[in-house]
């Protein structure tokens, strides 16, 4: 608020001194003419009189010719309603503003909401389905938050049509990949395109859509409500009971619904990409900071876009998934990796990690 009430004050300063210019040439020509502080009382009054000049205009006026908005310099920023957690494994979300108030839910390492009201040191959040308080001392806000979403979340792109067509390039004349259904959520690539279009990832390959049909949103991963983590535990649990474990045994669906996932992310990607997220989802299950079955891990709140979006499950249910993809699957469950212990990735994106084909591995 500070600066722009600083920028506004030199915007008019600006403008009074070249008024002053503009008297002190007058007062100059004025001492050439009889009754010459007649003439400078004349010249000041048209600068001033509302009916010859409109001094409002003449702000505007320059205010343009410094390509500078008058109307934003002199309104406050919206305050950002973003807030993160700022965990390393989770944190509570009570139902008052007391340490002993009842858990309503749980806030991950790197998950984020909105902020609904601050008071005392605590603020009400809205996150997935929670709603709840949370301590401040364990949260993050502002500048703050908004570098944590930048590098923890990604930005999505949701159909808001019947069926959008994909092209090969940003233009209407571009050849097309194929077609989204209404609903379908698309990760939004960084990359320059023409007025109207958006770069998405279209399975690994780089695809544009007229931006007229998509919402764009910032999606950060979400927490859980008390009776989601239940949910999800028992159906972990109904899940162990086809497992006979050896080392990662797992039964034909869990297999296949690794591949459906791998799919997903990586359908159009190497083969060696393909194991690599088949190792990401198996580095999570052993990691403490996530669910201990693959199921749990890719039905995570917030995890994978295409099994939040229904997507794992339709190309599960139809069964027409990659050869490639189920030997990727089949691989990663043998215990190989080759990510080591990594547990995200995402679209190459200049964030810094190990490469292999589209993704970033980190």
């Amino acid at each position: 608020m500070k600066s722009n009430q600083k920028l506004f004050a030199r915007v008019m300063g600006l403008f009074l001194s070249l008024t002053m210019v503009l008297l002190c040439g007058q007062t100059a020509l004025a001492a050439e003419f009889d009754g010459g502080m007649d003439f400078l009382s004349v010249g000041a009054g048209m600068l001033f009189e509302p009916k010859c000049i409109d001094t409002t205009e003449k702000i505007s006026e320059m205010a343009q010719t410094l390509n500078l908005d008058l109307a934003a310099l002199q309104e406050p920023k919206e305050e950002s309603k973003l807030v993160m957690a700022n965990v390393k494994k989770e944190l509570n979300i009570l139902d008052g503003t007391t340490e002993d108030a009842k858990v309503v839910g749980y806030l991950y390492k790197d998950c984020g909401g909105e902020i609904l009201e601050r008071k005392d040191g605590w603020t009400k959040l809205r996150s997935g389905n929670i709603v709840g308080w949370a301590d401040d001392q364990y949260l993050l806000f502002g500048e703050e938050a908004e570098a944590l979403a930048e590098d923890a979340g990604k930005k999505i792109a949701i159909v808001s049509t019947d069926v959008l067509r994909v092209r090969m390039e940003d233009s209407t004349k571009a050849e097309i990949y194929g077609l989204l259904p209404e609903g379908e959520r698309v990760d939004v690539l960084n990359k320059e395109t023409a007025d109207g279009w958006i770069c998405v990832d279209y399975n690994g390959k780089d695809g544009y859509v007229a931006s007229d049909y998509v919402d764009v949103t910032f999606q950060i991963d979400a927490g859980e409500t008390v009776e989601e983590v239940k949910a999800r535990q028992k159906a972990e649990r109904e899940s162990k009971r086809h497992v006979n474990y050896g080392e990662y045994t797992v039964d034909a669906d869990t297999t296949l619904l690794l591949a459906a996932l791998i799919h997903c992310e990586a359908g159009g990607e190497p083969y060696e990409g393909q194991v690599a997220v088949g190792a990401v989802v198996m580095n999570r299950v052993r990691s403490a900071a996530y669910p201990d079955t693959i199921h749990g891990v890719i039905y995570a709140s917030g995890q994978f876009t295409p099994a939040m979006s229904g997507k794992v499950n339709r190309v599960l249910e139809s069964g027409k998934i990659y050869e490639s993809c189920i030997k990727a699957a089949e691989e990663a469950l043998s215990g190989v990796s080759n990510v080591g212990d990594l547990t995200h990735f995402r679209r190459v994106n200049g964030r810094e990690g190990l490469v292999i084909g589209n993704h970033v591995f980190y």
